[in-house]
């Protein structure tokens, strides 16, 4: 895991905004319409660059392609995976559910996007089919930062078994924990390929606080925390191999724009994330709901080996924070730890968690970027006592 010791250095989640060829081009493909494959990987070629150096001129030093290649941050394994078939009957979270003019508001405006609640469930056994689609993805991305000599380091992300599991839900092995042990299993040989590449592996687990108020939502807290560690244990197996160094576990309370009041507490799981057997946790700050939780950070230690990646600037609005904000969210973060070498400043989660659905536009995320990136340099300069300055290439 890259840190520094003369300034906070700057990252994202993943996901990024995909452009309209692409964007049609992915849901076609979901969708089972026939695409030329030489038409989109040239859509995906001018997608990862066009990311990748909007990333370098924002001044982000952890980057990754932006998932452009995929059309959701989980859905897309049921591509690389026999076993799934049909349809899920998923569960919305309880804002839509309790707030139904969320939904009216949300078909309005994405008519058109990737599956959410819809997408395959499992119906036989899940049997991974080859590292070829993720052998392209590593090697695009590669191509793409050797010809612009971009970050000091790159990351890839993949979904954990646990939100796999409560996206596309059983309908064939015999219990929860069954499937999870088959994902886990499977979703091995997708990690291990982002490893073996060279990659940092960012594990997408959503499922450790969202799923309170979606899946599980008729849980108790402790009912809920004991779930939540039956999922650390699945990725801690697809993570068999994998040094806990080159990994960073994403966790949120879900990416859109509701009143997240039915959200569990940071206090309640922190303890459970902190069995993940990985180097960093990504874990959203900026949301208005839980910018108060540093506090679960004083009352649970973060371990001697994590670092930490505070979300300092929101993914669900339009309004690009001042960098000064996010030097201050970049400073509370560093006092909860006690540790400026451990914090890495991020964003809360994805700007383009599915095709067709992004709160944000897109200039507005680039912008947001780089006060991510002024916020870092201003927060460093005094946390160091000396100027610091990020000068783009």
């Amino acid at each position: 895991m890259i840190t520094s010791k003369e300034r906070i250095l700057v990252t994202h989640v993943g996901s990024l905004p995909r452009g309209a060829e692409l964007s049609e081009l992915l849901l076609k493909r979901e969708e089972g319409v026939s695409v030329e494959r030489a038409q989109l990987a040239r859509a995906m070629d001018r997608g990862v660059r066009h990311v990748v150096e909007k990333q370098i001129d924002a001044g982000i030093d952890i980057g990754n392609d932006g998932e452009q290649q995929r059309v959701g941050f989980q859905t897309y394994v049921a591509q690389r995976m026999s076993g799934f078939a049909g349809e899920s009957k998923r569960r919305r979270g309880r804002d839509y559910e309790e707030f139904p003019e969320l939904v009216e508001v949300l078909m309005q405006r994405f008519p058109k996007r990737s599956k959410m609640q819809n997408a395959p469930e499992a119906r036989a056994e899940l049997r991974y089919l080859g590292s070829e689609a993720i052998n392209e993805e590593v090697d695009r991305l590669k191509r793409t930062v050797q010809s612009v000599h971009a970050f000091r380091e790159c990351f890839m992300t993949a979904p954990s078994p646990g939100i796999v599991s409560t996206t596309m839900l059983n309908a064939y092995y015999d219990s929860q924990e069954s499937y999870l042990a088959a994902l886990a299993r499977e979703l091995n040989k997708e990690y291990r390929a982002i490893y073996e590449a060279g990659f940092l592996l960012q594990v997408d687990s959503p499922d450790l606080a969202m799923d309170r108020s979606m899946f599980y939502r008729d849980l108790s807290n402790a009912q809920f925390a004991a779930a939540a560690e039956m999922h650390v244990a699945a990725i801690n197996k697809a993570l068999e191999g994998i040094p806990r160094d080159r990994v960073r576990l994403h966790c949120c309370w879900g990416n859109w724009d509701g009143p997240h009041v039915f959200d569990v507490a940071l206090d309640l799981i922190l303890p459970v994330l902190y069995h993940a057997n990985v180097g960093a946790l990504s874990i959203e700050f900026a949301n208005p709901r839980h910018q108060h939780e540093y506090a679960a950070l004083k009352h649970h230690r973060l371990p001697d080996h994590m670092v930490l990646l505070p979300g300092c600037v929101e993914t669900t609005s339009n309004i690009v924070e001042h960098p000064e904000v996010v030097a201050r969210r970049i400073q509370e973060a560093v006092d909860a730890v006690g540790d400026r070498e451990r914090i890495i400043a991020s964003a809360d989660c994805g700007f383009g968690t599915f095709t067709g659905r992004e709160w944000v536009i897109e200039p507005a995320v680039w912008l947001k970027l780089k006060s991510l990136r002024q916020g870092a340099d201003l927060a460093s300069t005094r946390l160091w006592g000396r100027d610091v300055e990020f000068r783009p290439k």
